[in-house]
Parts: structure tokens; C-alpha cells; sequence
């Protein structure tokens, strides 16, 4: 039988407080529907189901990320691109947030 492995796929240090809660949440970006530059008013992870995501993040390079690779989005810093080009494109993210604080999108 086969064993269980168990891959550390990232590992990123967050302020306690934001720790009051976890929303996870599915989300669906059409084929050619970019986001817009925003920020986030805490961070964001994910992970890629579908697609190929187009991310850069306070004017970094562009990442291309496929099926099954995570991302991390710092808050309140500023996302210059994320979307799926000229595909559409699939992801779970997950949003730490304090108790009574809703994740939010902010246009840049």
C-alpha cells in the first residue's frame, strides 16, 4: 500500500489578529475579465482549480500559475493584475479576517 505524503506547498507568517476567522471562497473569473488593479484590506491564499491565473503583485514580475498552485496575496498591497487571459479561470481562496470584519476587494 501506498504511503501518505505530505508536501509543505507554502508557509506564510500572519498577524495574530487577523486570525479571527476563515472565509474560503470559490471563484469563477470569465475569459477575458480582468480584475482590475485592488487591493485587499487583508491577505488572500489560493490555490488554482482551472485555468491558468496571470498575477502580479505590487509591480513585481508576472507569475503564471496552473492547476493545483497556490498563491499569497499580502493586504492592503496593491494587486496589479489577476485574471485567466483568454481563459477562464478557477481558484479557492481563503481570507483570515477579524471577527465582524467582511473580506473586501478594493478597485486601485
Amino acid at each position: 500500500m501506498a504511503e501518505v505524503t505530505r508536501e509543505i506547498v507554502q508557509d506564510v507568517r500572519i498577524p495574530a489578529q487577523l486570525t479571527g476567522r476563515v472565509q474560503a471562497r470559490r471563484i469563477t473569473i470569465p475569459a477575458g475579465a480582468p480584475t482590475g488593479p485592488h487591493t485587499h484590506n487583508g491577505p488572500v491564499f489560493g490555490v488554482v482549480l482551472e485555468g491558468t491565473a496571470h498575477v502580479q503583485v505590487d509591480g513585481g514580475p508576472v507569475q503564471q500559475l496552473g492547476p493545483g498552485e497556490v498563491f499569497f496575496e499580502p493586504g492592503a498591497t496593491p494587486i496589479n493584475r489577476f485574471d485567466g487571459g483568454d481563459t477562464s479561470l478557477v481558484f479557492l481562496a481563503w481570507f483570515p479576517v477579524p471577527d465582524g470584519v467582511e473580506p473586501e476587494l478594493r478597485p486601485s
